[in-house]
């Protein structure tokens, strides 16, 4: 911008040299031609009053040459002129500076000739005896007769020369006076005009580093106040797009970074673009790692870099399941898409990563499901039909059998009942279908009174119930979900103790917002293998010892849903041969 105000300064102290310049030779132009002007017409008025005063004498030159020599002479004194007579043949015949003898023949000098034609004649030339120049004016004595008589005067112009060269110096110093102002002048100039120019670009260079608060400060509204206003109506709908991309990309980030699934974009070349981060831990790499380097730079599974390849070739939708070992193994679901914006070329594939290894396990665990159900309800039904064909084919003849036969179907029955009612109430609970009705329950009343219901139970097996309940603690709950949980916990311990063996219940208060209730006996135990399964469906670690003891395989399943309803957790721990104990902790408030 220096530059551009250092040449605006200088076009315009150009501009006015020039033109004060010109009006200097101008003026001094015609000062001089005034000047002469002036100088000529009072050389003819004094030519005039002499020819009034004056007689022309007659005679040869050797006659007439004193006189008008001396005359010549005597006026030179008055006007300051040198003075010449001509006779009407151009003989000089009188001189006020000169020998007439030594002057030529006058009739051929301009001023003479133009005198001849016009009464009146003018002229300026260098003197060739004086060598300097002079100024000639001359008149005829009888305007009437071109041929008559002239007297003619020459004035040096040294004078006015001179007078013009103090006019020159008076100039120039006016004009370098004149021009040093019209440098100061033309650089506040430049410098006012230039001025919002650079404010101007100052905030247009702003903007383009991403500052959209910059502002131009519009103080006149002329051609550059309508420039700054452009710029600031320029900055505010920039600065309004800015805001809604930003918007855009950071709901565009919120949403790929909080997508289950992970999302990686390639582009055409095979380099990582982009990667969301439940993609980094799917894959076990950071995107700083992978994002623009090519897929077969990466560590990547072989099967990916594979799809990957594929994809890229093919330019069609791949959808694989693949086994992941790395950072952990999963099961991953992996879809490759092109990308082909309309109206544009190919871009690239988006790779979309699901961890399905839960829906896997999920499903797995449904046909597992399915089949043990499907044996469970095999078991009692295959039972009752056989005994009943049995009792058809007329064993119901022999009162002994038949009524033994007939105790087994009721038995089968019953279980068969208690099978379908604990697979129905599993399904509502996992469906979370079951209303809990939650109350304040008082730990001391409800534990004394779900103990009385299996006093009988222990009795008949010859098992201690003991009971070690911290006074006072209540909670919120639905009582009789919660019993049912500590009652199947009890069952278990009672059906899984051999006779004279102990079932001892504690419960304590943890901190103000927690109940802890602990549920040990002193059975046969759980093997350290099967203590992660024992929650599942239809697991039993001894399934003869399990039929036998009346259960249905579903009891601790149907345990653990009804604690996670109630926001809290179970945990257990055994030893073969020594017993098993179960840690309950729930919370004293339900949220």
């Amino acid at each position: 911008m220096n530059s551009f105000r250092n040449r605006l300064t200088i076009i315009m102290i150009l501009m006015i040299a020039l033109s004060v310049t010109a009006a200097g030779l101008i003026m001094a132009n015609t000062f001089k031609q005034n000047h002469i002007s002036a100088l000529e017409d009072n050389m003819v008025r004094e030519m005039h009053i002499i020819l009034a005063k004056m007689q022309w004498k007659q005679g040869t030159l050797s006659e007439v040459e004193p006189y008008f020599t001396e005359e010549a002479k005597s006026l030179k004194g008055f006007t300051g002129a040198r003075v010449t007579f001509i006779s009407g043949d151009g003989v000089v015949v009188g001189d006020s500076d000169h020998e007439v003898s030594t002057m030529d023949n006058h009739n051929s000098r301009s001023e003479i000739v133009e005198a001849r034609e016009d009464g009146v004649g003018r002229t300026i030339r260098e003197s060739d005896t004086l060598h300097q120049n002079l100024l000639y004016v001359a008149i005829l004595t009888d305007s009437s007769n071109p041929n008559s008589n002239v007297i003619r005067l020459a004035m040096s112009l040294s004078e006015v020369e001179q007078s013009i060269r103090n006019v020159w110096t008076v100039i120039g110093g006016g004009l370098l006076l004149l021009f040093l102002a019209a440098a100061f002048v033309s650089y506040r100039i430049a410098l006012s005009l230039t001025r919002p120019l650079e404010q101007i670009t100052s905030v247009a260079k702003r903007i383009k580093n991403m500052d959209y608060q910059a502002r131009v400060v519009v103080a006149k509204q002329d051609e550059i106040g309508e420039l700054g206003n452009a710029i600031n109506a320029m900055a505010d709908s920039l600065q309004v797009q800015m805001t809604q991309i930003r918007q855009n990309e950071s709901q565009l980030e919120s949403v790929l970074d909080n997508m289950i699934n992970g999302v990686v974009m390639i582009d055409r070349t095979g380099r990582f673009v982009l990667m969301n981060r439940h993609a980094e831990e799917l894959l076990g790499f950071s995107a700083r790692e992978l994002v623009g380097r090519h897929y077969a730079e990466g560590k990547q599974q072989f099967e990916l870099a594979q799809m990957i390849q594929e994809g890229l070739e093919t330019r069609e939708h791949i959808r694989e399941e693949v086994t992941f070992y790395f950072p952990e193994e999963r099961l991953l679901e992996l879809n490759l898409v092109p990308i082909e914006q309309e109206g544009e070329e190919y871009e690239g594939m988006l790779l979309v990563l699901q961890d399905v290894t839960a829906i896997r396990r999920l499903e797995r665990m449904r046909s597992e499901f399915v089949a043990n159900v499907s044996h469970e309800l095999k078991t009692p039904i295959t039972a009752i039909k056989g005994f009943a064909e049995t009792l058809i084919a007329g064993a119901v003849d022999d009162a002994e059998t038949s009524r033994s036969f007939l105790q087994i179907i009721f038995d089968e029955s019953d279980r068969l009942n208690r099978l379908i009612g604990d697979i129905l109430e599993l399904s509502k609970i996992e469906s979370r279908r079951v209303p809990l009705y939650f109350s304040p329950v008082n730990m001391d009343i409800f534990m004394d009174k779900t103990l009385k219901l299996l006093e009988a139970e222990a009795s008949r097996k010859v098992i201690e119930l003991k009971m070690d309940l911290e006074a006072g603690l209540y909670m919120e709950a639905d009582e009789d979900r919660l019993r049912q949980i500590v009652m199947n916990l009890l069952s278990n311990g009672i059906n899984y103790t051999p006779e004279g063996g102990r079932v001892n219940v504690k419960m304590e208060g943890i901190n103000e917002d927690h109940i802890r209730i602990r549920i040990s006996d002193t059975g046969i135990g759980i093997p350290k293998k099967d203590l992660p399964r024992i929650f599942e469906r239809f697991y039993r670690v001894d399934k003869a010892r399990s039929r036998s003891s009346g259960g249905t395989g579903l009891g601790l399943s149907i345990v653990k849903h009804l604690i996670e309803l109630h926001k809290g957790t179970i945990t257990v721990t055994s030893e073969v041969g020594r017993g098993t104990t179960f840690i309950i902790e729930l919370p004293v408030l339900q949220q």
